[in-house]
């Protein structure tokens, strides 16, 4: 008698936005891609009107977005997209200069070859994906190479402050020079993964991190100069 064979199910379970996932998802595009100036009025009623939905979800979305630094909220006046900060573009660099290193010298020599197949996997999607996926690429990448530190609330910083520059990587990497270097610094981190050469890992990372802080410093302050002019 031939043993039976059990098949995997086909049926997989529907997962459904929910109304304020979706309304924060094209905010937050909005905001991130430049299509809502830092600064702009978010007014709940002409946006509820605009996606076809009821104030309630957008008033949850603007909440949210709010708490990822994305939207201020002025008592009396409304919700407004953040603006730009040179000053807040240097603080969370200098936070990732001084923790990211720690971590991923604790992370190298627990990091196995299937999380490093999958950083190179990561890099090389990172070179053909659209300038709105790039950021969340580049944290997964970075998180694939930390994660084995055994870090979670390090991590979790380190998470937070990638959400919050993700606005300031999209100005960064629609530059093809710059998406170009980093690729070959991604190349290159990965392969001192491999090699086990944590001091020099440590060393290349910091200055990878002070090349992305400088690279969008000058964006950020060419973007200032040409609102002060207008």
């Amino acid at each position: 008698m031939s043993a039976s064979i059990e098949r995997p199910s086909r049926h997989k379970r529907i997962v459904r936005q929910t109304t304020t996932e979706l309304v924060l998802a094209a905010l937050r595009d909005r905001i991130l891609s430049g299509e809502a100036a830092p600064g702009s009025p978010l007014r709940q009623e002409s946006l509820a009107d605009e996606l076809g939905v009821s104030r309630i979800p957008v008033r949850e979305a603007l909440r949210l977005l709010s708490a990822e630094g994305l939207v201020d909220t002025i008592a009396h006046h409304g919700a407004f997209v953040s603006m730009i900060s040179k000053a807040e573009v240097q603080e969370f660099f200098d936070i990732r200069k001084r923790l990211e290193p720690w971590i991923f010298c604790e992370a190298i020599p627990n990091l196995s070859e299937v999380e490093l197949k999958r950083a190179e996997q990561l890099v090389d999607l990172m070179d053909t994906v659209e300038p709105e996926r790039w950021g969340s690429l580049n944290w997964e990448l970075h998180e694939t190479l930390y994660r084995a530190a055994g870090r979670p609330a390090a991590l979790s910083v380190v998470r937070t402050l990638h959400e919050k520059s993700e606005r300031y990587f999209r100005f960064q990497i629609v530059n093809v020079p710059i998406r170009k270097q980093a690729h070959h610094e991604h190349v290159a981190l990965i392969e001192l993964c491999r090699s086990g050469e944590v001091d020099r890992a440590a060393i290349m990372l910091e200055q990878h991190i002070q090349g992305a802080a400088c690279q969008i410093l000058a964006i950020v302050e060419r973007i200032l100069d040409s609102n002060a002019r207008q």
